[in-house]
């Protein structure tokens, strides 16, 4: 197949597809080696990106997926008007968080960091496909630990757990704790130094 062909073949399939294609699939479907469907696949994002096409060729979870800019993303919301009740809750969003960086992960390990129950949480993420059960923990009961799949990067746009962002991304700096330490000694009407032994 000739070069123009095999491209213009590659973005039909990705133009319908729902889910990341993977290039070992695209290969198969298209009799071509993987070698070549994957310098198809660069080329045609490097021509979108040069272009200023309102869409990429964004590489996600393995796959490749056309989707829109991400600078158009305001237009695109407001178009698609998303269902508020696909969104998930806070309880729900720290929930896939903490498995995503702390993956695997028993629902103990996830109750003791949250400080709640999070049977409810982690079956309604089991059933929206962002977790599932990646192996069994040893010790009694060996409880279930779970992962994110590859669905969960594809709703973030990742190809992979390791373009997470650092967790230390979100966490205060000193100058933040020194304040909040600062604010609880006023609030509690404490002098000096805390964990001074004065009353």
């Amino acid at each position: 197949m000739e070069h123009e062909e095999l491209a213009r073949a590659i973005e039909a399939v990705l133009f319908v597809a729902v889910e990341p294609v993977l290039p070992g699939l695209l290969a198969e479907l298209l009799e071509e080696p993987v070698e070549r469907v994957e310098e198809v696949l660069t080329r045609l994002s490097e021509s979108y990106l040069n272009e200023g096409r309102g869409f990429i060729l964004a590489r996600i979870a393995g796959g490749a997926r056309l989707q829109t800019h991400p600078d158009l993303s305001p237009y695109v919301e407001r178009f698609a008007n998303r269902d508020v009740s696909h969104r998930l809750s806070t309880a729900a969003l720290e929930t896939l968080a903490i498995v995503a960086y702390r993956q695997p992960v028993s629902r103990g390990q996830i109750s003791s960091l949250r400080g709640v129950n999070v049977d409810g949480v982690t079956r309604l993420l089991e059933q929206r496909g962002y977790i599932e059960v990646v192996g069994r923990a040893d010790g009694p009961g060996q409880p279930a630990l779970y992962g994110t799949t590859d669905l969960f990067l594809e709703r973030l746009g990742l190809d992979s757990l390791q373009q997470l962002p650092p967790v230390e991304d979100f966490l205060p700096g000193p100058e933040v704790a020194g304040e909040f330490e600062s604010d609880l000694q006023a609030a509690l009407g404490v002098h000096g130094d805390v964990g001074s032994d004065e009353v």
